[in-house]
């Protein structure tokens, strides 16, 4: 059986095409997050999103990103910042698959923006603590992912150790090492 196109052809690139993103492209993204199943239909996730076209808040999820990644995420036109909340709405709980329900989101997002030849980089490298701060972020929610979004950009504008990640052949466990049928 063959495998859906956006998932063959995803792929999470570093080097990013400054071009700004159409908002209708950006408002898929984010209703294609919208259906995406959830605990309870908890929906968990919340999104916070910059373009380069509001630099204060671009700046401030820029400004929590890891060194490493700001080195590369700067051409990025887009910065959306995963959020889940920590307790159901219906009962007050402890929402124990927030992040896992962020993630299937997320996952949506990624086929949608394969499908319109978009990209996105998820990444867990950011200061938990300075990006809550820095969006005064409620504390019933919780940082999860940052991710830079865009269309592929030049390989050559990024530092060669980043050009030569940039260039490996994309690779996946075989599915003898991922799924089994035995207990351990």
């Amino acid at each position: 059986m063959e495998l859906l196109k956006s998932i063959q052809e995803r792929y999470s690139p570093r080097a990013f095409d400054s071009r700004e993103i159409e908002q209708a492209k950006i408002d898929a993204l984010f209703e294609a997050a919208r259906w995406a199943p959830s605990s309870y239909n908890g929906q968990a996730w919340r999104f916070i999103y910059a373009t380069k076209e509001n630099p204060e808040l671009w700046n401030k999820l820029f400004d929590a990103l890891v060194e490493f990644n700001q080195t590369w995420v700067k051409n990025a036109p887009l910065l959306i910042m995963t959020v889940a909340r920590k307790t159901y709405e219906h009962n007050k709980q402890a929402y124990a698959h927030n992040w896992h329900d962020v993630g299937l989101a997320v996952g949506n997002m990624m086929n949608q923006a394969t499908e319109m030849g978009l990209y996105m980089h998820q990444m867990g490298g950011f200061d938990f603590g300075k990006a809550a701060s820095n969006i005064n972020l409620p504390d019933e929610l919780e940082p999860v992912s940052m991710i830079a979004v865009g269309y592929k950009g030049d390989v050559s504008v990024l530092p060669e150790d980043f050009r030569k990640m940039e260039n490996q052949p994309r690779t996946r466990k075989a599915l003898d090492e991922i799924v089994f049928t035995k207990a351990f």
